[in-house]
């Protein structure tokens, strides 16, 4: 027990600290926001509020919206795909491996309740960073872990804490998750969007069945 309860405070030191550090870069990049960042802002004429746009594949598209919907200032997640040179794919095409797209999810968040640097932070606790084109049962390279970036600020973002992970001696083995900049997004089909809602036995039967949960309570010591 002393043993189990020891891990545990590991875990959740490591969570604390790791999380402390993301969130630093977030308030260094907010003092003097780049034109480039600028420019990706979108302004909401009728909140007024400033809207920002990320794009994360993290495996399945039907579990990766269902972990952003539940973060503090998302407005919307849209499953797609990206990454590929073929126009208006398919669900069987890219699931197939022939188009080159990856199943992503692009998220619209409210830049004056969150950040693209908290996102991140979200976004590595829900993915095996480890595993080279696979992400817990579904394998293949269109499957694979990528942070997409928009701009120069998201890449330097995303750069950044890929190094803090990979420096912090969590994991012996490297992290393999891409950094990419986003290219065109296609919406996946209307069926695949909010499956989770839609479909919400078979979404908890494919999930538990697909060993996500357990593998990421392995990687980071916490339940989803």
């Amino acid at each position: 027990m002393k043993v189990i309860g020891l891990t545990r405070f590991l875990n959740r030191l490591f969570y604390c600290l790791f999380l402390a550090t993301l969130l630093s870069l977030t308030m260094l990049s907010a003092c003097v926001p780049s034109d480039v960042e600028k420019m990706a802002v979108v302004a909401d004429q009728s909140t007024g509020s400033a809207l920002g746009m990320a794009t994360f594949a993290g495996g399945c598209f039907w579990c990766t919206e269902a972990d952003f919907d539940k973060l503090p200032g998302v407005i919307s997640t849209t499953s797609g795909y990206i990454g590929g040179k073929e126009k208006n794919p398919t669900y069987k095409q890219v699931v197939a491996g022939k188009t080159g797209h990856v199943e992503a999810v692009l998220v619209r968040f409210d830049m004056t309740k969150t950040s693209f640097a908290e996102l991140l932070a979200a976004y590595w606790l829900t993915i095996d960073p480890l595993t080279p084109n696979r992400q817990f049962c579904d394998t293949g390279a269109q499957y694979r872990s990528v942070i997409f970036f928009h701009n120069d600020e998201q890449h330097e973002l995303a750069r950044k804490s890929k190094a803090t992970l990979e420096a912090s001696g969590r994991f012996a083995q490297p992290v393999v998750t891409e950094i990419l900049p986003a290219t065109t997004f296609y919406p996946a089909e209307e069926y695949h969007q909010d499956y989770y809602l839609k479909n919400p036995v078979r979404y908890r039967y494919y999930r538990s069945n697909c060993g996500r949960d357990q593998r990421l309570e392995k990687l980071w010591g916490n339940k989803h």
